[in-house]
């Protein structure tokens, strides 16, 4: 039997009944088409959402504990992961190293094709042994259609080390089995293109990993309310967006919320800080250091301890 005929089964693999006139379609239907088809990733991620949870919930205690979150895919699957790790620096000022992506052929898959290279299972294997992964990490694999050996070698090394593992796939328990410690299924159906994941698969997959991410570095004290506090201020959009947190949460104007983020060495989470307490720059970073840099836990410790004093 060929490989195409072991994974024709597959959920992603097969025909979709509400497209099979696609080359027919006028470019407004093919859209419309497309948005009726997109709706049905709301449902798979609402349909996983306590799984969902458990994963922010294990990762987050993982990364607070001094590990590392690690995504491992192939093809579009893996430039997802990359993209996710890749805007969490930025975002949530997180060292590099803290999320990383890992995708089957490096960094040159992320521009040009090298889907042969997912069918590696050592390899995925290494690329684990490589970054030293220990029980202390989070490794995600992200599989559409749950089979990427890649994937598999790397989710396999990983256990090995003691690591805590999720999968993301898009297919049915009952077609695909996976050992992980958590087996994520995000069920969207075939695609409008048959066998074509990097569309209702490659969605509910990024939507997924921004539940995932996000939810961690709320739980990690990286937002404020639903400000973006350890924003990493490295341009003019994002100095112009840590002066506007900074002027919706305080009274303060443009003017002074700019020397106020300079005093803070343009560290927006310990210029809120220092404004609300009047603690100087040293006093502050200090506080929020023994508390994990979460603002909020911060500053009702020093609420509690000027009431009590």
């Amino acid at each position: 039997m060929t490989d195409s005929e072991e994974r024709g089964h597959l959920l992603t693999e097969q025909i979709n009944p509400d497209s099979q006139n696609l080359d027919q379609l006028t470019s407004l239907e093919l859209v419309e088409l497309f948005n009726r088809e997109d709706a049905k990733t709301l449902s798979a991620i609402a349909a996983a959402s306590t799984q969902l949870a458990q994963a922010i919930d294990w990762t987050a205690k993982a990364l607070g504990e001094g590990g590392r979150l690690f995504y491992v895919g192939a093809g579009t699957s893996g430039r997802l992961g990359v993209l996710d790790a890749a805007e969490c620096p930025p975002t949530f000022c997180t060292p590099p190293e803290l999320v990383q992506g890992i995708i089957a052929g490096g960094a040159g898959a992320l521009v040009r094709s090298s889907e042969e290279l997912e069918d590696q299972q050592e390899h995925g294997a290494e690329a684990i042994a490589h970054r030293q992964v220990t029980e202390l990490d989070v490794v995600v694999g992200i599989s559409a259609g749950g089979t990427t050996p890649f994937v598999h070698g790397a989710i396999h090394a990983a256990q090995q080390r003691g690591a805590t593992t999720i999968m993301l796939s898009c297919v049915p328990s009952e077609q695909v089995s996976i050992e992980a410690d958590l087996d994520i299924r995000l069920l969207v159906g075939p695609e409008i293109l048959a066998g074509s994941t990097r569309l209702k698969a490659g969605t509910v997959t990024k939507m997924a990993l921004n539940i995932i991410s996000t939810g961690v570095m709320v739980q990690l004290g990286k937002v404020y309310g639903n400000r973006m506090v350890d924003v990493a201020v490295t341009n003019k959009k994002l100095h112009d967006r840590a002066l506007r947190i900074l002027q919706d949460l305080t009274s303060l104007s443009r003017k002074e919320a700019g020397l106020l983020l300079e005093r803070s060495k343009r560290k927006v989470k310990l210029a809120l800080l220092m404004h609300w307490t009047r603690l100087d720059h040293q006093q502050s970073d200090r506080l929020l250091t023994q508390h994990q840099g979460n603002l909020r836990t911060a500053v009702q410790s020093w609420k509690n301890s000027s009431t009590n004093s």
